[in-house]
């Protein structure tokens, strides 16, 4: 039985620019067959034992040659296999999916082609450079810059065309011809005081842009080391990016930051670096082992009624105590009689996503600051239950516990993940992260203990951003330095104290 190929566009290379289509081709491929610009962010979304090849396809230096990718993608699909071709920018924009396409018709194999948003319009777009305009274009021309060896004798290219069209042009994979691009488009006529612009990376955190004269635009590149991935732009929209140059302005572009937490809850904090134009590198330190078939948790719901208080003090105990009220046929009426305590704006919000506004958040969201809440309020006749981590800190029990009856349930245990050490040193090494966050103590004790502390000096010029004053304690034990503290908290304190360092 014979599989079936998507020709997917991954867009220009930043995260968020894939289709919805795009996404759910990613997801039930059995096979996914990627170049060198898809962001391969995008890997992390396959199903659980998909299969990657990666066929590179840097300018002049292929992994593999175009007919070699055209077998492997049809024999992919010869094994019964669902193949995502997984392409920067869009399959049909000199992107040779054509060619990939004629192979699969000519072998009979059911295809698909998912369009991408092209470089040659959202990469112009994030450099504040609009490829057409009322006042400067009303047509855009995009061209390849793999120019043959003997394009004076055989021109492939229009170069008299395109030299007195007022259109904008736009040159794909050009940099290596930048000299003879300039040079043609001069001597048929065009302005040597044409605009150019120059868009490395174009869409991604590490975006750069350098803009000239059509003139001196190759030597200006010589002079700015200007390499592939390199978009060229030539017209008088070019101007208008000083004014329109949204993207660069975002207050976090160009910082690399490592996001330290369990993989189930980094998803909040790398997403807002991305949205701020960051680069979150995703480390997770921790994996959440929830405790399974529970019957200690099932006997206490099953005697909610006994208790006066519930106290979550994590995203993750809250939904592992609500996931068990739900299997137990049971929702938020049966803690109709408690007051609900939360830990933290983040639990609040869990909490409140499954039907119940807390009734106590302290003002800084640690333990103690929810005792000293607690503290005025409780009675010897009250009844706490805190359902929560194995290994927490024992603070909040033990503290209330001198006050009343409290009983404590683990719910689920974070543990290391020790398989991330060559992967966070070969980040480290390469010396471009500018922040690391930590948001607890325990990914600050774990991403220690996964590097090793023979290995605590390669942190020496990066950034220490803590959430909170334990997390901060805890650094401060183990030796690691820390540069700031949130003032908040939170996820979005963290964000904030970044922010205002940048």
């Amino acid at each position: 039985m014979k599989g079936k190929v998507y020709l997917v566009g991954a867009g220009p290379g930043d995260y968020k620019l894939l289709t919805l289509k795009g996404l759910e081709c990613i997801k039930k491929a059995d096979v996914i067959v990627y170049d060198r610009l898809a962001n391969s962010n995008y890997l992390k979304e396959a199903k659980l034992n998909c299969e990657f090849i990666y066929v590179g396809k840097a300018s002049s230096n292929h992994v593999l040659p175009q007919d070699d990718i055209n077998r492997v993608i049809a024999d992919k699909a010869k094994e019964g296999k669902i193949v995502t071709r997984l392409k920067g920018g869009d399959p049909y924009v000199f992107g040779r999916g054509g060619e990939e396409g004629e192979v699969l018709v000519s072998e009979g194999i059911d295809f698909e082609v998912v369009p991408g948003i092209t470089s040659a319009i959202g990469g112009l777009c994030y450099a504040g450079i609009p490829i057409t305009h009322r006042d400067h274009a009303s047509s855009f021309h995009v061209i390849t810059g793999h120019l043959r060896d003997d394009d004076k004798e055989n021109p492939e290219i229009n170069w008299n065309a395109l030299a007195n069209t007022k259109g904008t042009l736009v040159f794909l994979m050009g940099v290596a011809n930048l000299q003879k691009i300039s040079e043609n488009l001069i001597v048929e006529g065009k302005s040597k005081e044409t605009p150019v612009a120059l868009i490395s990376w174009a869409t991604r955190y590490n975006q750069r842009v350098i803009t000239s004269t059509l003139e001196d635009v190759y030597e200006t590149a010589i002079r700015e080391n200007v390499k592939p991935p390199t978009l060229i732009a030539v017209g008088d929209v070019v101007g208008l990016r000083e004014k329109l140059n949204f993207f660069e302005n975002k207050p976090l572009f160009g910082k690399s930051i490592m996001v330290t937490r369990s993989r189930t809850q980094s998803s909040s904090l790398v997403e807002k670096i991305m949205d701020l134009g960051g680069n979150p590198i995703e480390v997770p330190t921790i994996k959440i082992d929830k405790i399974e078939n529970n019957i200690e948790l099932e006997n206490e719901i099953k005697n909610i009624k006994d208790y006066t208080y519930l106290v979550l003090t994590s995203k993750n105990g809250v939904d592992i105590f609500f996931d068990k009220l739900d299997e137990m046929n049971l929702d938020s009426r049966a803690l109709a009689n408690l007051k609900v305590c939360a830990i933290g704006s983040a639990t609040a919000n869990e909490i409140k996503n499954r039907g119940i506004k807390a009734d106590i958040i302290p003002q800084k969201f640690i333990a103690e600051y929810l005792f000293e809440e607690l503290k005025p309020i409780l009675k010897s006749s009250d009844k706490v239950l805190m359902p929560r981590a194995k290994n927490a800190r024992d603070f909040l029990v033990d503290k209330i516990g001198e006050i009343c009856e409290v009983k404590e349930i683990h719910t689920y245990e974070t543990v290391v993940d020790p398989t991330r050490k060559e992967e966070v040193l070969d980040v480290l090494n390469q010396g471009e992260t500018d922040y690391i966050t930590f948001a607890s103590s325990s990914t600050v004790r774990n991403f220690v203990e996964i590097i090793g502390k023979e290995n605590l000096d390669k942190l020496e010029n990066i950034k220490v951003i803590s959430i909170g004053p334990v997390t901060t304690q805890t650094a401060k034990e183990l030796n690691l330095k820390v540069y700031k503290e949130a003032d908040v908290a939170t996820i979005d304190g963290m964000i904030s104290t970044i922010i205002k360092d940048s």
